[in-house]
Protein backbone atom coordinates (compact mmCIF):
# COMPACT_ATOMS: atom_id res chain seq x y z
CA UNK A 1 0.00 0.00 0.00
CA UNK A 2 1.15 3.76 -0.95
CA UNK A 3 -0.07 6.42 1.12
CA UNK A 4 0.87 10.27 0.21
CA UNK A 5 3.10 11.94 2.51
CA UNK A 6 0.32 14.82 2.61
CA UNK A 7 -2.67 13.95 2.83
CA UNK A 8 -2.92 10.66 3.87
CA UNK A 9 -4.69 9.72 0.77
CA UNK A 10 -4.51 5.91 -0.78
CA UNK A 11 -2.07 5.77 -4.05
CA UNK A 12 -1.60 2.30 -4.28
CA UNK A 13 -3.20 -0.89 -2.62
CA UNK A 14 -2.60 -4.40 -3.22
CA UNK A 15 -5.14 -6.37 -4.97
CA UNK A 16 -6.93 -9.02 -2.82
CA UNK A 17 -5.52 -12.57 -3.54
CA UNK A 18 -4.93 -12.08 -7.01
CA UNK A 19 -3.06 -14.70 -8.11
CA UNK A 20 -5.89 -17.11 -6.88
CA UNK A 21 -8.84 -14.76 -8.30
CA UNK A 22 -6.62 -14.46 -12.24
CA UNK A 23 -6.38 -18.02 -12.61
CA UNK A 24 -9.86 -18.94 -11.26
CA UNK A 25 -11.74 -16.59 -13.46
CA UNK A 26 -9.30 -16.84 -16.62
CA UNK A 27 -10.34 -21.23 -16.16
CA UNK A 28 -13.58 -20.25 -16.19
CA UNK A 29 -13.22 -17.64 -19.30
CA UNK A 30 -11.47 -20.51 -21.40
CA UNK A 31 -13.98 -23.16 -20.34
CA UNK A 32 -16.72 -20.56 -21.85
CA UNK A 33 -14.62 -20.13 -25.44
CA UNK A 34 -16.04 -23.94 -26.57
CA UNK A 35 -20.09 -22.59 -26.28
CA UNK A 36 -19.45 -18.81 -26.98
CA UNK A 37 -17.64 -20.16 -30.38
CA UNK A 38 -19.81 -23.13 -31.08
CA UNK A 39 -23.19 -22.87 -29.98
CA UNK A 40 -26.03 -20.67 -31.59
CA UNK A 41 -25.99 -17.35 -30.59
CA UNK A 42 -29.62 -16.61 -31.06
CA UNK A 43 -32.10 -18.00 -33.99
CA UNK A 44 -34.78 -16.17 -36.03
CA UNK A 45 -37.94 -16.74 -36.89
CA UNK A 46 -39.47 -14.77 -39.79
CA UNK A 47 -42.05 -15.70 -42.41
CA UNK A 48 -42.31 -19.28 -41.25
CA UNK A 49 -38.37 -20.10 -41.13
CA UNK A 50 -36.22 -20.44 -38.54
CA UNK A 51 -32.35 -20.10 -39.06
CA UNK A 52 -29.67 -19.31 -36.10
CA UNK A 53 -25.99 -19.49 -35.68
CA UNK A 54 -22.86 -19.69 -34.26
CA UNK A 55 -19.73 -17.43 -33.96
CA UNK A 56 -18.04 -19.57 -36.36
CA UNK A 57 -20.80 -19.26 -38.52
CA UNK A 58 -20.74 -16.31 -38.61
CA UNK A 59 -17.40 -16.24 -40.17
CA UNK A 60 -17.99 -18.89 -42.39
CA UNK A 61 -20.76 -17.29 -43.99
CA UNK A 62 -18.79 -13.91 -44.20
CA UNK A 63 -16.27 -16.42 -45.82
CA UNK A 64 -18.69 -17.70 -48.31
CA UNK A 65 -20.16 -14.25 -49.35
CA UNK A 66 -16.72 -12.96 -50.13
CA UNK A 67 -16.06 -10.73 -46.99
CA UNK A 68 -12.63 -12.36 -46.12
CA UNK A 69 -11.07 -8.93 -44.23
CA UNK A 70 -14.45 -8.79 -42.12
CA UNK A 71 -14.29 -12.65 -41.40
CA UNK A 72 -10.70 -12.50 -40.22
CA UNK A 73 -11.34 -9.48 -38.05
CA UNK A 74 -14.38 -11.40 -36.28
CA UNK A 75 -12.11 -14.03 -36.14
CA UNK A 76 -9.22 -12.24 -34.95
CA UNK A 77 -10.62 -9.83 -32.26
CA UNK A 78 -13.56 -12.23 -30.71
CA UNK A 79 -11.75 -15.33 -30.93
CA UNK A 80 -7.77 -15.05 -31.30
CA UNK A 81 -7.24 -12.27 -29.02
CA UNK A 82 -9.58 -13.47 -26.20
CA UNK A 83 -7.89 -16.70 -26.48
CA UNK A 84 -4.46 -15.85 -26.21
CA UNK A 85 -4.86 -13.38 -23.30
CA UNK A 86 -6.92 -15.92 -21.08
CA UNK A 87 -4.09 -18.63 -21.84
CA UNK A 88 -1.83 -16.06 -20.93
CA UNK A 89 -2.91 -14.95 -17.48
CA UNK A 90 -3.56 -18.75 -17.13
CA UNK A 91 -0.01 -19.34 -18.18
CA UNK A 92 1.16 -16.17 -16.19
CA UNK A 93 -0.30 -17.04 -12.95
CA UNK A 94 -0.40 -20.12 -12.57
CA UNK A 95 3.45 -20.12 -12.88
CA UNK A 96 3.84 -17.89 -10.47
CA UNK A 97 1.77 -19.84 -8.09
CA UNK A 98 3.46 -23.30 -8.22
CA UNK A 99 6.57 -21.10 -8.21
CA UNK A 100 8.02 -22.44 -11.71
CA UNK A 101 9.25 -19.04 -12.92
CA UNK A 102 10.86 -19.49 -16.47
CA UNK A 103 13.61 -16.86 -17.81
CA UNK A 104 10.98 -16.04 -20.93
CA UNK A 105 8.09 -14.89 -18.39
CA UNK A 106 9.22 -11.51 -18.10
CA UNK A 107 8.60 -11.16 -21.71
CA UNK A 108 6.01 -12.87 -21.91
CA UNK A 109 4.00 -10.49 -19.18
CA UNK A 110 5.42 -7.58 -20.96
CA UNK A 111 3.95 -9.17 -24.23
CA UNK A 112 0.46 -9.57 -22.41
CA UNK A 113 0.20 -6.29 -22.01
CA UNK A 114 -0.09 -5.54 -25.26
CA UNK A 115 -3.05 -7.60 -26.01
CA UNK A 116 -5.17 -5.67 -23.67
CA UNK A 117 -6.11 -2.83 -26.55
CA UNK A 118 -6.58 -5.68 -29.02
CA UNK A 119 -9.90 -7.43 -27.58
CA UNK A 120 -13.31 -6.25 -29.42
CA UNK A 121 -15.95 -8.66 -27.99
CA UNK A 122 -17.69 -5.82 -26.28
CA UNK A 123 -17.62 -4.51 -29.66
CA UNK A 124 -18.98 -7.60 -30.72
CA UNK A 125 -21.81 -7.60 -28.23
CA UNK A 126 -22.61 -4.00 -29.02
CA UNK A 127 -23.14 -4.96 -32.94
CA UNK A 128 -25.26 -8.40 -31.41
CA UNK A 129 -27.61 -5.97 -29.09
CA UNK A 130 -28.38 -3.96 -31.86
CA UNK A 131 -29.37 -6.90 -34.61
CA UNK A 132 -31.21 -8.19 -32.03
CA UNK A 133 -32.83 -4.63 -31.05
CA UNK A 134 -33.75 -4.16 -34.84
CA UNK A 135 -34.91 -8.11 -35.51
CA UNK A 136 -37.07 -7.55 -32.60
CA UNK A 137 -39.62 -5.31 -34.73
CA UNK A 138 -39.86 -7.72 -37.46
CA UNK A 139 -39.16 -11.66 -36.37
CA UNK A 140 -39.49 -13.75 -32.93
CA UNK A 141 -36.17 -13.98 -31.36
CA UNK A 142 -34.73 -17.08 -29.54
CA UNK A 143 -32.19 -16.44 -27.44
CA UNK A 144 -28.84 -19.12 -27.38
CA UNK A 145 -26.95 -20.79 -24.84
CA UNK A 146 -23.89 -18.98 -26.84
CA UNK A 147 -24.88 -16.03 -26.15
CA UNK A 148 -24.87 -16.97 -22.59
CA UNK A 149 -21.48 -18.40 -22.98
CA UNK A 150 -20.23 -15.07 -25.12
CA UNK A 151 -21.48 -12.48 -22.56
CA UNK A 152 -19.75 -14.85 -19.71
CA UNK A 153 -16.26 -14.72 -21.73
CA UNK A 154 -16.61 -11.00 -22.40
CA UNK A 155 -17.07 -10.71 -18.04
CA UNK A 156 -14.20 -13.03 -17.63
CA UNK A 157 -11.61 -11.49 -19.85
CA UNK A 158 -12.75 -7.92 -18.39
CA UNK A 159 -12.53 -9.38 -14.78
CA UNK A 160 -9.34 -10.79 -15.21
CA UNK A 161 -8.07 -6.99 -16.34
CA UNK A 162 -9.81 -6.15 -13.36
CA UNK A 163 -8.12 -8.76 -10.88
CA UNK A 164 -4.60 -9.19 -12.26
CA UNK A 165 -2.57 -7.28 -10.19
CA UNK A 166 0.51 -6.41 -12.77
CA UNK A 167 2.63 -4.86 -9.66
CA UNK A 168 3.09 -7.48 -7.43
CA UNK A 169 3.20 -9.93 -11.00
CA UNK A 170 6.55 -7.57 -11.71
CA UNK A 171 7.95 -7.79 -8.25
CA UNK A 172 7.68 -11.41 -8.19
CA UNK A 173 9.14 -12.13 -11.18
CA UNK A 174 11.94 -9.17 -10.55
CA UNK A 175 12.22 -11.23 -6.90
CA UNK A 176 12.98 -14.94 -8.74
CA UNK A 177 15.23 -13.08 -11.11
CA UNK A 178 16.87 -11.41 -8.37
CA UNK A 179 17.26 -14.45 -6.08
CA UNK A 180 18.97 -16.54 -9.18
CA UNK A 181 21.42 -13.73 -9.91
CA UNK A 182 22.99 -14.05 -6.02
Amino acid sequence: MAKCRRCGATLFDRKVNSINRTLAISLTGLMMLYPAIQFPLFGVNAVGKFNQASLLDCIRILIADDFYLVAMSVFVFTIAVPVIRLLAAFYIVYSIKINKIRPFLMQFFRSYHQLDNWTMLQVFLLGIVVSIYKLLQSAELDFGIGLVAFVALLICTTLVSVTLDQHHIWEKLEQHFADKKR
